[in-house]
C-alpha cells in the first residue's frame, strides 16, 4: 500500500513538473509572437504611404464588412470565456459547446477576412502592387494565419474533451489556449485601430 501511495505521489510531481515547463514554454512562444507581431506593425507604419500611385486605404477598405470581423473575434472572445467558467464548473458538455460556438465565430472571423482578401486580388489590389498593399497582407494574413492555427486547436481540444474528460492536463491545454485566443483578439484590435481606422485619416 505505501509503496502505491508513493508511485502514485512520484506520478502527481512528474506531472506538475512536466506541466510546468510546458507552461514555461508557452510563455516563451507568446512573447516570441509578441515580437514577430511588433515587427509587422512596424513594417506597416513605415510603409503605410507607399502607394506607389496606386489606391489608399481610404479607398479600398470597406468599415462595415472589417467592423463585422471585429465583432465576430470579440464575441469569440467572450464565448472562449465561457468556455472556462464551463471548465471550472466541470460541466463537460457546456465546453465542447462553446467550444464549437467559438469555432464557428473564429471561422465566421476568417471566412470575411479570405472575401476582403480575394476581393482585392480581383481588383488587382493584391500585395505586389504597392509596400502599403505588401505590409496589408503581411500584418493582416499573419494574424489571420494564427487564427486558423486557433481554429485547429479548437476541434483538437473538442476531441480531447470528448475522448479523455476534463482531466488536469486537459484542462491545462484549455487554458493555454485561452490565453492565445484572447492574445488574438487583443493583436487584432491593434490592428483594426492601426490598420483600418487609421488608414481611413491617411
Amino acid at each position: 500500500m505505501a509503496t502505491t501511495d508513493a508511485s502514485m505521489h512520484d506520478e502527481i510531481q512528474a506531472e506538475a513538473s512536466q506541466g510546468t515547463v510546458v507552461n514555461f514554454g508557452f510563455w516563451i512562444y507568446l512573447m516570441s509572437d509578441v515580437i514577430i507581431f511588433s515587427m509587422l506593425f512596424a513594417g506597416f507604419v513605415v510603409l503605410s504611404t507607399s502607394y506607389a500611385g496606386g489606391p489608399t486605404g481610404r479607398e479600398l477598405f470597406e468599415l462595415p464588412g472589417v467592423f463585422l470581423e471585429t465583432l465576430a473575434l470579440l464575441f469569440s472572445s467572450l464565448t472562449y470565456g465561457l468556455v472556462m467558467i464551463s471548465l471550472r464548473q466541470g460541466n463537460k458538455r457546456r465546453v465542447q459547446g462553446w467550444l464549437l460556438v467559438t469555432f464557428l465565430l473564429g471561422a465566421c472571423f476568417i471566412g470575411l477576412e479570405l472575401h476582403e482578401f480575394l476581393s482585392l486580388a480581383l481588383e488587382g489590389h493584391g500585395p505586389q502592387r504597392s509596400g502599403f498593399l505588401s505590409a496589408f497582407f503581411t500584418l493582416v494574413g499573419t494574424h489571420g494565419t494564427h487564427v486558423t492555427f486557433g481554429l485547429l486547436w479548437i476541434l483538437v481540444m473538442v476531441g480531447q474533451v470528448a475522448y479523455k474528460g476534463l482531466t488536469p492536463a486537459v484542462a491545462s491545454r484549455l487554458t493555454r489556449l485561452s490565453l492565445f485566443w484572447h492574445f488574438l483578439d487583443i493583436v487584432w484590435i491593434a490592428v483594426f485601430s492601426t490598420v483600418y481606422l487609421g488608414g481611413m485619416y491617411r
